[in-house]
């Protein structure tokens, strides 16, 4: 027998070629190739009479064809098949584009079975390019449950499925990981019977079967490594702080912290005291007081005489918490440094040489902070900014110049706790769920092109008060299929047609690093009035001058990205807006665009998104630090997540030092899954 590690060219018909198109799908080995699962399937199993078929749903049913096919060469490179076919109820007639195989493989006075999609209306039905076979064809492609795969140019289903049955028959599937009673108590398929069932299933409620084997699997392997993450991390040991007299701090903000940031606080000198490395989540909704969370934590550090750094996904943002924190620590005798990669050589080495010397207690920086040269004298505590912004490995990087430091990272995102729970893998969570008072809450409203006067008006409005706007679209350049505004034409258009006296910005993802945070840099200025821009603005600088922002096709985004956006303007003390436009119509879209209009409540955002949409739209695609499964969807499976991962609790309290085959299995395939999701997941 072959093992699950051997490669895949040692497959009947895998050359160098059909090597390098499995490579695309990353599927290098035996064990990649039986784990590439089917993205869905076709139901062929039940034949219907002709008479029986509805436009547009693919469908199996028997015919006699009627007469020999004829094949016209239309022009160059297409040629058309047609023939007629027939049942006891109707006739149908049958185009094959390009295919000469139909015409000599249909035989007139045969009969045949065809699966496919008939269209047309109440004159009658055609159908095109179906699929057939003999009536006695062995294996069959129709009156099965056929999987339908992932492909990659040149490589077709039909191959694709040859090359899984091949290495079904020469290789054992993966071993089994779940244990026998959580297998009866959840009604789990055996490894064995599920590997086969879901690239054969003998019917649909098969398939379902053991699709759902493979999805609780992922979820109960992902779970019992967060678990065995957190043992290994209560294991480590630190010196516990000793100084917790927090009153100078308090003493010296401008307001009282609220509840929530206090719980917080209490939440991290906690960590403190416990003798082992913190690994906390601050997650609040924009504007709800994160970063004098971080910084009580920084002063707390700084009395037991540990160095505190703080990463930023950008300049500007590390500028701006710099200024914070300078003014704020200043009084307090300690020392503020920032460090980023504009800086010229001489100030990046002028600010390593304080650090290194220990002259400096808090350094805000860039990812220069991650560079060799960056030394800490004694590092005790690291804060990252925007945490899905950062991998485990930048993570990992930053915490490995100090010595078993204690980490903090924050997230303006507010997500269900259920998700928190994977998407932030083995981290505490403390949640803001409270706005500071005072804080000014933004006025959403949406609408159709037709008040487009009234919002150029509340524009210019805005900006004759002194005030600045954004205005925010889905798309950089113009896309006439997406028929949505692009910033750059938009914002040529305002420049040129609308308001030509104004002073009009564009930022988007497309231009270089540098000049995106020019940018941003001269409209926190005050340099410009109108800011027309991508997403990009989503995680930015504080413009607590912006009054008001539109959003552009608002039907692109979701909720959350939408709150995101939102989040931008409100930061000052002048009252302030959000414009949501749309041409759709759709009753659901025009719901969930009501439902951010409702509410400012940023959970209720994010359960209303994750209710809608599912949960992939928090983040966006691939930054979202989503782990790197292969079947399981988070938008679909939360029922099944949850019992995976209360069954993997239970397993690793009774089980979890084991050495049953299970056990080692389990282990090693933990290994696998992290290695995978190595800089995707936070």
């Amino acid at each position: 027998m072959a093992k699950l590690s051997d490669p895949v060219t040692i497959l009947k018909g895998v050359g160098q070629v059909r090597a390098k198109q499995l490579a695309q799908l990353n599927i290098v080995t035996l064990g990649d190739l039986i784990c590439h699962f089917p993205r869905g399937y076709e139901d062929r199993t039940r034949l219907v009479p002709i008479e029986k078929l509805e436009a547009d749903r693919p469908a199996c049913f028997r015919a006699m064809v009627m007469n020999t096919p004829r094949t016209s060469h239309i022009r160059k490179g297409l040629d058309l098949t047609k023939v007629q076919v027939a049942d006891s109820t109707a006739r149908l007639n049958l185009t094959f584009f390009n295919n000469r195989f139909a015409a000599e493989q249909l035989q007139y006075g045969k009969e045949y079975i065809f699966y496919g999609a008939p269209s047309g209306d109440f004159v009658g039905y055609s159908m095109t390019n179906p699929v057939f076979e003999a009536v006695d064809a062995q294996p069959v492609t129709t009156r099965r449950v056929l999987p339908i795969y992932p492909l990659t140019a040149g490589l077709t289903n039909a191959a694709l499925l040859r090359l899984v049955r091949q290495a079904l028959a020469v290789c054992d599937p993966p071993a089994e990981i779940l244990p026998e009673p959580v297998r009866q108590k959840y009604g789990i398929l055996p490894a064995q019977r599920a590997y086969f069932a879901i690239h054969e299933p003998n019917s649909m409620e098969e398939a379902e079967l053991a699709k759902k084997r493979m999805i609780f699997e992922e979820f109960f392997v992902f779970s019992a490594g967060l678990s065995l993450m957190r043992a290994a991390r209560a294991e480590k040991k630190t010196e516990p702080y000793h100084n917790f007299d927090m009153r100078p701090f308090y003493a010296a903000l401008p307001f009282t912290l609220t509840g929530a940031q206090s719980r917080a606080v209490a939440d991290i000198l906690q960590d403190f005291r416990r003798g082992a490395p913190m690994n906390r989540l601050v997650q609040g909704d924009v504007g709800s007081g994160k970063t004098m969370v971080a910084a009580a934590a920084a002063y707390c550090a700084a009395g037991n005489h540990k160095q505190t750094a703080l990463m930023a996904p950008t300049e500007i943002l590390a500028e701006q918490h710099f200024a914070s924190l300078s003014a704020l620590f200043a009084p307090l005798g300690i020392s503020v440094a920032l460090l980023t990669g504009s800086m010229t050589a001489k100030q990046k080495k002028d600010t390593r040489e304080r650090i290194a010397a220990g002259e400096v207690q808090v350094v805000v920086g860039t990812h220069a902070l991650l560079t060799d040269a960056t030394r800490f004298c004694d590092l005790g505590l690291v804060i990252t900014d925007e945490q899905h912004r950062f991998g485990v490995g930048q993570r990992s990087k930053l915490t490995a110049k100090g010595d078993d430091p204690h980490l903090l990272v924050m997230s303006a995102t507010p997500i269900p706790r259920t998700l928190a729970l994977i998407l932030y893998g083995d981290l505490d969570v403390s949640v803001l769920d409270e706005l500071p008072p005072g804080r000014e809450l933004v006025d959403t409203f949406l609408v159709g092109e037709s008040y487009r006067p009234r919002i150029n008006a509340f524009i210019r409005k805005h900006v004759e008060e002194g005030h600045q706007c954004f205005v925010v679209c889905p798309a950089v350049e113009e896309n006439q299929e997406l028929g949505v505004k692009a910033a750059s034409v938009w914002a040529e258009t305002l420049q040129q047609t609308v308001f030509p006296d104004l002073r009009i910005a564009l930022l988007h993802g497309q231009m270089k690093g540098s000049e995106k945070e020019a940018a941003m840099a001269a409209f926190a200025r005050g340099e410009a009035d109108v800011m027309v821009a991508t997403t990009v603005i989503e995680v930015g600088v504080d413009v607590p001058n912006a009054t008001l922002m539109v959003i552009e096709d608002a039907d692109r985004f979701g909720l959350s990205q939408l709150h995101q956006l939102r989040g931008r303007v409100g930061r000052g003390k002048a009252k302030s807006y959000c414009i949501l436009t749309t041409h759709n119509r759709n009753p659901e879209t025009v719901q969930r665009l009501k439902a951010l209009c409702k509410t400012t409540d940023g959970f209720r955002i994010a359960e209303e998104d994750l209710r809608l949409r599912g949960p992939g739209d928090f983040f966006g695609s691939r930054q979202s630090g989503l782990p790197a499964f292969r079947v399981a969807d988070f938008s679909c499976d939360l029922t099944t997540m949850k019992d995976a991962q209360q069954a993997s609790a239970n397993w690793i309290d009774a089980f979890g030092t084991s050495d049953t085959p299970e056990a080692a299995a389990l282990r090693e395939r933990i290994g696998e899954l992290f290695t995978r999701t190595e800089g995707t997941m936070n």
